[in-house]
């Protein structure tokens, strides 16, 4: 079963989908440290990532105050990480 650490950073995504490897991108880029869950790997966590966001599009990507991001643009995971002091 996957569980979120509330003290990480998590994205839910799979290699197929566009705004995934685009956030993931970001992220390494960025040198943030954060939890992948592959979706085509775990597809169980399908249903975590649809509990947390209530939808069923990717990435989501869940911040350690709890707050969490579907689909976001480069720039609104950018200000969250600065909000958060990550970056």
């Amino acid at each position: 079963m996957t569980t979120v650490d509330p003290t990480k950073i998590t994205m839910f995504g799979a290699e197929w989908c566009r705004d995934c490897r685009r956030t993931k991108a970001q992220l390494d880029g960025l040198g943030v440290e954060y939890t992948y869950v592959d979706l085509e790997a775990e597809p169980a966590a399908a249903e975590v990532a649809k509990d947390i966001s209530g939808r069923t599009q990717i990435p989501v990507v869940v911040y350690p105050d709890g707050s969490h991001h579907v689909e976001p643009a480069n720039a609104d995971v950018d200000a969250k990480l600065r909000e958060l002091s990550l970056i």
